[in-house]
């Protein structure tokens, strides 16, 4: 099939790129050792790409799944790689929430396909040229660079986790509101969510590391090498923060706890101290002169006041214990 003689479709989420003296540009023409970015195509944009640039169906389907886990399989000469993306929104009640997202990478004879459901920032950031020495043409090479850079993107939300926990537990302390308290279990969740994808991606990339599924080169083994050891750091420092994060939420959480037997206890005390007088007066109040002082009107509230007191003193002193 002459990939060259087949042009870019009328759509800005299939694009072409190719490294160019060194610099990434954007290309009209799908060219040996080109870049293919695909995000969110329609069915009609699906269907070009199995019958015109012969993507398997499967692999493509596979990639557009966001349930889909991290993993790597080889079929008629393509190879797909899907791996977990760091993702990051920010909720209408401003709540900043972190979650995984895969990418599909497709890797064919001639070309590279990235394929994903959404936008995904370790693409715009290798478009914009933050992902340093893409080199298209060696796309070994450039996948690598891609993973390292999605762990590179963990590492930066794992350290935006570990600073809103510390900012969250400042207002936890103030406030005790269940806002706070919501946004720590939010990160607590995504902490879980990021430990899960990057165990997925160290499997995955140790499976390349075996060299079956992708022919390394020297200069590709030791950045793989070093992709695994940025992997190994940000599942240390993932598990790090989700038992400190959960050790964090168990001790507000009792000391919410804590403070709502606090409550309870006043008001106990409370309707204690209240009931006596009530009590009193109910006795007095059953026209019967049997009862010492009835015939007197302050006699009743005398005994409410002595005893009022005095039950008040005994609780408060036993709080104390």
């Amino acid at each position: 099939m002459d990939y060259s003689a087949l042009r870019k479709v009328d759509s800005d989420l299939i694009s072409y790129y190719k490294t160019v003296a060194n610099r990434l540009i954007e290309v009209n023409d799908l060219t040996a050792g080109c870049w293919v970015s695909v995000v969110d195509p329609t069915a009609k944009e699906q269907q070009m790409l199995i019958e015109k640039y012969g993507l398997d169906s499967g692999f493509l389907k596979s990639s557009l799944d966001e349930e889909e886990s991290s993993r790597v399989e080889q079929e008629d000469k393509q190879t797909l790689i899907i791996v977990d993306t760091a993702v990051s929104e920010v909720q209408k009640d401003d709540t900043l929430v972190f979650y995984t997202m895969p990418l599909g990478i497709i890797l064919t004879d001639h070309y590279v396909f990235t394929i994903s459901l959404k936008e995904n920032k370790v693409i715009e950031d290798a478009v914009s040229g933050r992902v340093r020495n893409i080199q298209t043409q060696f796309r070994t090479q450039f996948i690598l660079r891609l993973m390292m850079h999605i762990t590179s993107c963990y590492l930066v939300y794992l350290k935006q986790i570990d600073k809103s926990s510390t900012s969250l537990q400042r207002k936890l302390q103030d406030a005790m509101q269940n806002i706070e308290l919501s946004q720590m279990l939010e990160l607590e969740k995504s902490l879980i969510y990021f430990s899960t994808s990057l165990k997925s991606n160290d499997v995955t990339m140790n499976k390349i590391l075996r060299g079956r599924v992708l022919k390394l080169y020297e200069e590709d083994q030791d950045l793989l090498e070093d992709v695994l050891i940025e992997l190994k750091q940000a599942q240390e420092m993932a598990d790090i923060y989700s038992k400190i994060l959960a050790s964090i939420v168990e001790a507000f959480a009792a000391a919410i706890s804590n403070n709502l037997n606090l409550v309870m206890w006043r008001l106990t005390l409370v309707t204690i101290v209240l009931a006596i007088p009530t009590l009193i007066y109910s006795f007095y109040g059953m026209n019967t002169l049997d009862l010492p002082g009835a015939e007197f009107t302050w006699i009743p509230t005398i005994i409410s006041i002595v005893l009022t007191v005095a039950v008040t003193f005994v609780l408060i002193k036993f709080m104390k214990k």
